[in-house]
């Protein structure tokens, strides 16, 4: 009932849209002649704006600045499974690069997210990504996709791209990740990477908890599957297949801090009122990629809430993998850094750097930390201080262990 009530909704929303174009191709050759105009203007570009959208906005990396030189960037699919395609920004370039994967979170937004931490690695790395398909668009006979199975994709990932490669992983997969590169030290896996950087990731929860981390124990696991779980329509490729809807995911966001987001749709529209382009376009283009939301596989979310959130199993080197026993201290080969943010109300200072007490058998120089002050989760893996402070750090972390 939870989706059938949001598609209609969304199918509201697409008459919202269309009016809104009728709107604006009608009052747009009256702008700039006058407020009334203006406004109206405005306001039907608003109203184009109304509802979520559940497809993969571009990555929109043409060239990226190698040296002297502009360089064209191609987006070239390694590897495609029917949850995920292993993605590489293609360079034409003779010098090799040290080859990164960038693991994305599966948390309601597509891989997209991270595009601005793709542009910086870009000048410096062989950069690929994690780019993780609408489980609402996956036909029920392609299987489930749970805990196991989104690691399994990072080993395999990892196989592709061959010995040498190395990891930096984004919030949510830090934990994946950690375990991947666990179970490649296991099996003595000849691609396990030569680095991870984990990002502002919930290894362990315990420690300073958020918001987050209390909602996930203030209710049995049995709570979030009877409320928060729902059933693709017939309409979709995945219909019958059990999501945690994208558009609950982002309204879970939102609301954390509703007033942010009514002030930037009240800013957008004056800007727009104003004739102030550019800083509409920003917002616009902040907006257009928050709300395109994918949904998760049921499987995947229920799992990792249970295991990350309220049991911890990982903090306490407890996990298991595919039904038998993973030691994180295996991790002997693989060198670690952990980055965090101090104003980060997401995943709070001291649950990434935990990592380091599940690595133990890594010597020190293998290991490091980074606590970037003055930054919220965001800033940790975009803006400004990531591009300037925290990445050259992420780099010669790279380059010391390639």
């Amino acid at each position: 009932m939870i989706y059938d009530a949001f598609e209609m909704q969304s199918d509201l929303a697409r008459q919202t849209r269309a009016w809104g174009r009728v709107l604006h191709d009608a009052v747009s050759p009256w702008v700039g002649y006058g407020e009334p105009a203006n406004w109206w203007s405005a306001g039907a570009r608003m109203m184009m704006r109304a509802g979520l959208t559940f497809a993969r906005p571009p990555y929109g990396i043409e060239t990226v600045t190698v040296g002297n030189r502009e360089v064209p960037v191609a987006e070239e699919p390694v590897l495609s499974t029917p949850f995920g395609t292993l993605l590489r920004f293609r360079k034409d370039l003779q010098t090799e690069q040290p080859k990164v994967l960038v693991v994305a979170p599966l948390s309601g937004h597509f891989a997209t997210l991270l595009r601005g931490t793709v542009r910086t690695l870009l000048p410096d790395h062989d950069v690929y990504i994690t780019d993780w398909h609408n489980a609402r668009d996956v036909p029920l006979d392609a299987g489930r996709f749970g805990f196991d199975d989104y690691v399994d994709h990072l080993v395999q990932f990892l196989e592709t791209m061959g010995e040498g490669s190395h990891v930096v992983a984004v919030c949510q997969p830090a934990v994946q990740t950690l375990v991947a590169a666990a179970v490649m030290a296991q099996t003595r896996n000849a691609a396990a990477p030569r680095s991870m950087t984990l990002m502002a990731g919930p290894v362990d929860c315990r420690i300073n908890p958020t918001g987050v981390n209390k909602l996930a124990t203030s209710k049995p696991i049995e709570w979030f599957e009877k409320n928060l779980i729902a059933t693709v329509p017939g309409r979709h490729k995945g219909a019958g297949r059990r999501v945690y809807p994208g558009f609950m995911q982002v309204s879970a966001f939102m609301s954390m801090n509703p007033k942010r987001h009514v002030q930037g749709h009240a800013d957008l529209f004056w800007h727009m009122v104003n004739g102030e382009t550019d800083k509409a376009d920003a917002i616009e283009s902040f907006y257009d990629e928050y709300f395109a939301v994918l949904d998760l596989a049921a499987e995947f979310y229920l799992e990792t809430v249970k295991t990350v959130f309220q049991d911890y199993t990982l903090a306490k080197n407890e996990l298991t993998y595919r039904g038998g026993e993973l030691d994180m201290r295996a991790v002997r080969r693989t060198a670690l850094m952990t980055v965090e943010g101090e104003r980060d109300d997401i995943c709070a200072v001291g649950q990434t750097m935990a990592a380091h007490d599940l690595c133990t058998s890594l010597p020190p120089h293998m290991r490091t930390h980074h606590l970037q002050a003055g930054v919220g989760h965001y800033g940790v893996f975009a803006g400004r201080r990531w591009d300037t402070q925290i990445y050259p750090q992420v780099r010669n972390f790279i380059q010391s262990h390639t």
